[in-house]
């Protein structure tokens, strides 16, 4: 594993096959990709300038960073597909190995495919794991007062770095509470969710509540069920009030 760390940037080589598209034209292509923690969230994809397959214009524009440097920014230019400012390179970086490397705008991309299989929202952490187990826990939620959830059949979701998660039957929920909303997100490990905001009467308390309807393979067991988020809801479980988290959805 080649590794450096430098601040709070990290930095190591990928074993996946990497290939990116903008409007369905091969971007880059690469089977030695970075992996780069710029945040200590997710990684990005840095690819090997010689693995990079588009053509890149520089415009007059540079971005700085404490860790990495200086960048310079490219437009990417492909078959008559351009994406502006959308590649990134750092070629004085004081951290060596990403020098020759690229940074495409994931969401300027079309398509991203770890080997043969697409992936959304940003890489997938390789010391990231999700479990998902089925309990006999008593999960209660309530929103100013009122008992909008009570279940003693969650599923829990387990993630590195984030509280558990309780997913629950929607029967177990009180929708007639819930409020449609069109928000969406999107998780590389779980796919594509959709929310319900929570109306209890006493207000309107926005995106409390998605759901996973058609979930990514290996999360199949969330399927249909309802999660709220921890940080904003009061959770009893097996009758005893849960702490607040602190995390980045808080």
């Amino acid at each position: 594993m080649n590794e450096h760390a430098r601040g709070a940037v990290r930095v190591e080589q990928g074993p996946k096959r990497v290939r990116c598209y903008l409007a369905g034209r091969l971007v880059a292509d690469t089977r030695r990709p970075f992996l780069v923690w710029e945040i200590p969230y997710y990684p990005a994809y840095y690819i090997p300038l010689a693995d990079v397959v588009a053509d890149l214009k520089p415009v007059e524009k540079v971005e700085h960073s404490p860790s990495r440097g200086t960048a310079r920014l490219f437009d990417v230019r492909v078959d008559g597909a351009a994406a502006e400012s959308a590649a990134k390179r750092y070629p004085d970086s004081p951290l060596e190995e990403l020098r020759d490397l690229v940074r495409f705008d994931w969401a300027a991309m079309d398509e991203w495919l770890e080997e043969d299989e697409p992936v959304y929202t940003h890489p997938r952490d390789p010391y990231k794991r999700v479990d998902i187990l089925a309990s006999s826990r008593q999960v209660r939620v309530e929103v100013d007062g009122v008992t909008v959830a009570d279940s003693t059949r969650p599923h829990i979701l387990f993630e590195t770095g984030l509280p558990p998660r309780y997913y629950l039957p929607l029967p177990d929920v009180r929708t007639e509470l819930l409020v449609p909303s069109a928000t969406q997100s999107h998780c590389p490990y779980k796919g594509t969710a959709a929310y319900w905001s929570v109306d209890t009467g006493h207000g309107v308390h926005p995106d409390l509540v998605w759901i996973y309807r058609t979930p990514l393979p290996e999360s199949q067991k969330v399927a249909g069920l309802a999660c709220f988020y921890n940080e904003k809801v009061d959770l009893y479980i097996d009758g005893e009030l849960q702490d607040r988290p602190r995390t980045p959805f808080s």
